[in-house]
């Protein structure tokens, strides 16, 4: 048969790679370490099989774990010349596979019972909880919602939950029968007289149900998909595997691909049990290892793998020797600091030095445990004028400048008086940037938080145009208008300029030219409730997952790593956390991060003084006041009054929170140092000259009318 895809060169691949492409229709495992191009190798498979007729573009399912991930199947799939045949590859998560499924087959399954998928669950698992006798705060409703989650992920049943909890020793929010009684109760209360509501669980039971009971359904289905390939294998929960095993029947045609030392989801019911026991499911089944890592430079896969290495348990027994193919790159850098406002100041002044040479914004991450340790990070940026995102962009396509963007290429599609010319290739890029310049889309940043947030977002519009181009130079408007629904249908944006703030969580599957590991502290890394009240291992299982968490967050950094803990969570506070135990062991004994390093030479670095005494400054706030704290200063408190109301005001029209504009530090160190021009503005800690643009007039004038009001009092 002719060969479809005749630009598809497996020389490309290292042998690994092109064996696991190569690999005959059947069962195969690819174990895949970080970095090791397991998304280019699932590509190449597809479109090999594709090319070599042995199956039909359309009969192939590929799911994935995210929806970006699915987004960037299908890019990538076109980019091999694929053509049409790529749109017909169906690249989606498990979720959005049921749900086209459930769609279709519902009419024959149900009949005329109408159902719609729930858009929040929050309120109803807060109305069972009421029901129940249980608090409806929102942690709470969090927590039984979590619960419900984990057990309908399992396959444990409201009736099973309380035997279930007691065999695996399960942790829960209340007492295990309570939690049932919610579970039971929330079942209840989707089943309404206008319809049944069903979460995103219940679109796998029923798909998996229909598969499972309706021959003519299951029929139906394999007729049309003969090949499936599933990523990130290790993080499938049982309810997902039951839903594959409905897909395939009694066929093997299938590919996974994992890392059993990625897993990182066991609170929410997944396993990588499926993927360790794999061939012994399927005892002819091809296994392919790959361990040759392409991300990152060799200093930072040694570190990774000694990370990994100090793993115990059957999971840590299939490990992969990862090998950086990268040249070589910086050491990675400990750092310890006295709290964590000052880790987060550190940090920030580091990404703004790697940004002053010449590394993007976009390209450098700050990860941490818990999303709660944000603001810290989020403060210290905004006072350094650093763009960042924190980590939840699903929600760019809701965006009104974006809706108002997409309307403005449809309208531009319809017009009759464009040249064809015009309408495909890099043309297409000039198109585009002529039909969002009414919307708000300018040559130059524009001044103004909120302005230039809409700017960004209609850049990366553009610059997601430029990107398909270059995969497809003859892509169209309309081809660009489809390629955009179809993401904001499976929630894959565009990326946005800016630092990315994220839980080590939200950063699997991502990576960037640098990351900062924040936070690791023990109680923070490993989390507090896998230890005990003495600082002993509570939960063996647990405390592996946090190793493999921070082995993850390890694995996302191309070139530079920077790991970091502080001592104290507050500036000033007790110094009684100590380093990560995952940390034992990795810090150089030439690290200042180590507690035998040498003390620092004389004349290493040169410190603020108080303007007051000239003494050195200690600390994050001694440092931003410019002064010591127990040295005199003239604070107008009128003019502090002033300042907080103009603060309150300006944030609440810019739609952002108050510190954002100015941190109550920053504003203390204005009253008290009175600034008169913006030079004496910039010499405050924490006043760029982004701030200054922004605010400085306002500030200054402030400033000047509390001067001028006390020069009359005293007259």
């Amino acid at each position: 048969m002719m060969d479809r895809v005749p630009a598809l060169d497996l020389a490309d691949l290292d042998p690994e790679q092109a064996a696991a492409v190569r690999a005959p229709r059947g069962p195969v495992c690819v174990l895949a370490g970080a970095g090791t191009g397991k998304t280019r190798t699932i590509t190449y498979r597809i479109a090999h099989l594709i090319a070599q007729g042995q199956v039909k573009a359309d009969q192939v399912l590929a799911v994935t774990f995210t929806a970006r991930a699915a987004g960037e199947l299908r890019t990538r799939l076109r980019a091999l010349g694929l053509g049409g045949e790529a749109a017909q590859v169906q690249a989606r998560t498990f979720h959005a596979a049921a749900l086209r499924q459930l769609k279709y087959f519902w009419p024959q399954i149900v009949g005329d019972v109408p159902w719609r998928l729930i858009d929040a669950k929050f309120p109803i698992v807060a109305q069972a909880a009421h029901r129940a006798g249980l608090s409806t705060a929102t942690d709470s409703v969090r927590d039984l919602l979590s619960e419900i989650e984990w057990a309908k992920g399992s396959l444990i049943a409201p009736e099973d939950y309380v035997a279930a909890v007691a065999k695996q020793r399960r942790e829960t929010p209340y007492e295990a029968l309570r939690v049932a009684d919610v579970y039971a109760g929330y079942e209840k209360l989707k089943a309404t007289p206008d319809g049944l509501l069903l979460d995103f669980d219940d679109l796998l039971l029923h798909t998996a149900a229909a598969l499972e009971d309706y021959p003519a359904v299951a029929d139906e289905f394999r007729g049309r998909y003969r090949s499936f390939v599933v990523d990130e294998y290790q993080d499938v929960t049982p309810l997902q595997q039951r839903v594959l095993d409905a897909w395939l029947g009694d066929r093997d045609d299938l590919t996974v691909v994992g890392d059993a030392n990625q897993t990182i989801y066991s609170f929410a019911g997944a396993t990588p049990s499926y993927l360790l026991d794999f061939s012994r499911r399927f005892p002819e089944a091809t296994v392919v290892r790959l361990e040759r890592d392409y991300r990152s430079t060799p200093q930072v896969v040694s570190l990774a793998n000694r990370v990994i290495g100090a793993a115990r348990g059957r999971i840590a027994g299939t490990r992969l020797q990862l090998i950086g193919r990268r040249a070589d790159g910086p050491e990675p850098v400990f750092a310890e600091y006295d709290d964590v406002p000052a880790e987060a100041a550190a940090v920030a002044e580091a990404i703004g030095r790697l940004i002053q040479a010449g590394t993007p914004a976009a390209e450098i991450a700050v990860l941490y445990r818990i999303n709660a340790q944000s603001e810290n990070y989020e403060q210290a940026l905004t006072e350094r004028g650093i763009p960042y995102q924190v980590r939840g962009g699903e929600g760019f396509f809701a965006r009104a400048e974006v809706r108002q963007a997409v309307q403005a290429l449809r309208q531009a599609a319809s017009r009759d008086d464009l040249p064809d010319q015009s309408r495909s290739g890099n043309a297409l890029v000039t198109l585009v940037r002529a039909a969002l310049a009414p919307v708000g889309l300018t040559a130059t940043e524009p001044a103004g938080a909120q302005a230039r947030e809409r700017w960004a977002s209609l850049v990366a519009l553009v610059r997601l145009t430029e990107e398909l181009v270059g995969h497809d130079d003859r892509l169209d408007l309309t081809g660009l208008l489809r390629e955009l629904a179809a993401r904001a249908e499976a929630r894959h944006p565009p990326t946005v300029q800016g630092v990315t703030l994220a839980s080590l969580h939200a950063a699997k599957g991502l990576e960037w030219d640098a990351v900062f590991l924040v936070g690791l502290s023990d109680g923070t890394m490993p989390i507090a409730h896998v230890l005990a009240d003495d600082g002993s291992v509570a939960d063996a299982a647990a405390l592996e997952e946090e190793r493999r968490l921070l082995y993850v967050g390890v694995t996302r950094a191309r070139e530079h790593l920077r790991l970091s803990w502080a001592l104290a969570r507050n500036e000033g506070g007790r110094r009684t956390r100590r380093r990560s135990r995952f940390l034992t062991g990795l810090v150089p004994d030439d690290s200042p991060a180590s507690r035998i390093a040498a003390p620092p030479k004389a004349g290493n670095g040169v410190r603020p003084t108080c303007r007051v005494c000239a003494k050195p400054l200690i600390g994050t706030y001694a440092t931003m006041l410019g002064r010591c704290r127990r040295c005199p200063a003239e604070l107008d408190a009128e003019l502090l009054a002033a300042l907080r109301d103009w603060r309150a005001e300006k944030a609440e029209a810019l739609r952002v929170r108050e510190f954002v504009v100015f941190t109550d530090t920053t504003l203390t160190a204005i009253a008290e140092q009175l600034p008169a021009d913006d030079a004496a503005l910039a010499a405050i800690a924490g006043i760029g000259a982004k701030k200054i643009d922004q605010f400085g007039a306002d500030v200054l004038a402030i400033v000047a009318s509390r001067l001028r009001s006390t020069s009359q009092n005293r007259r």
